[in-house]
């Protein structure tokens, strides 16, 4: 991961687990993968894609720079490294997923890497869980959490579809989109956010401000406590020649 902020997630390693939202079924079913594939999940965090990955009978290889992320991935393959230096021979994967980071990369070192060890014909998936903000909750979460994001980088401030496809490496990116929620208890509402980047980096009176306020919101609503998203997935393949 190029920007150090990144190193920030090793600190709150357990609270990403608990806090932060799985996957919808559908994005393991989307690339509707032969047994014998072997899939790479790059920059695997803690291993909530992996997780539903590796149900599916692939081979599934995770690899992620943190030691702490790494320390919570089970049941794959896991091996340390960057997008940027992928720790795999040339061509040995059928299929590469990023979630919830390719925002984090230096992209096009990243796609090149991504491209040559790639199997002609294999696919990139780029997959994000994007809070929706027309929900109030979402909404005032935002508000609260703005004075710290700074310059940090999110999802939103690329299309990434335009960055696949301007690499030049891929077929034309196709884009689809999937409902998903997460339901959560209070303490599971307050590190949901904590473990956000420039929250966990942020003074320890800024953090402990942010956890108190947020624990307000959460008191106020009650739990369970729903989460609406919308999951983005950008799917493209490397030719076949």
């Amino acid at each position: 991961m190029a920007d150090p902020r990144a190193s920030s997630f090793g600190a709150v390693a357990e609270d990403y687990e608990r806090g932060r939202p799985g996957w919808p079924e559908r994005v393991a079913d989307v690339a509707e993968l032969p047994r014998d594939a072997t899939v790479l999940d790059l920059a695997a965090g803690t291993g909530k894609l992996t997780r539903l990955l590796v149900p599916t009978g692939v081979d599934v290889i995770a690899v992620e720079p943190l030691a702490a992320m790494r320390a919570l991935i089970e049941d794959a393959r896991v091996l340390e490294g960057t997008a940027e230096a992928i720790p795999l021979p040339d061509e040995s994967a059928d299929v590469v997923t990023v979630a919830q980071a390719f925002h984090w990369f230096r992209p096009e070192e990243a796609l090149a890497e991504i491209h040559r060890i790639l199997r002609p014909g294999g696919g990139i998936a780029l997959v994000w869980n994007t809070r929706d903000e027309r929900d109030p909750l979402h909404a005032a979460v935002s508000e609260l959490l703005r004075p710290l994001e700074g310059d940090a980088p999110r999802r939103h401030k690329r299309d990434w579809g335009e960055v696949l496809d301007a690499s030049g490496l891929f077929t034309p990116t196709e884009r689809m989109i999937f409902d998903h929620e997460q339901l959560v208890d209070e303490d599971g509402f307050v590190e949901r956010f904590t473990s956000i980047s420039f929250v966990a980096a942020a003074p320890d009176d800024a953090r402990a401000e942010v956890e108190a306020r947020l624990r307000d919101l959460a008191h106020d609503i009650g739990a369970p406590i729903r989460l609406p998203y919308v999951t983005e997935l950008y799917v493209a393949f490397r030719p076949l020649s």
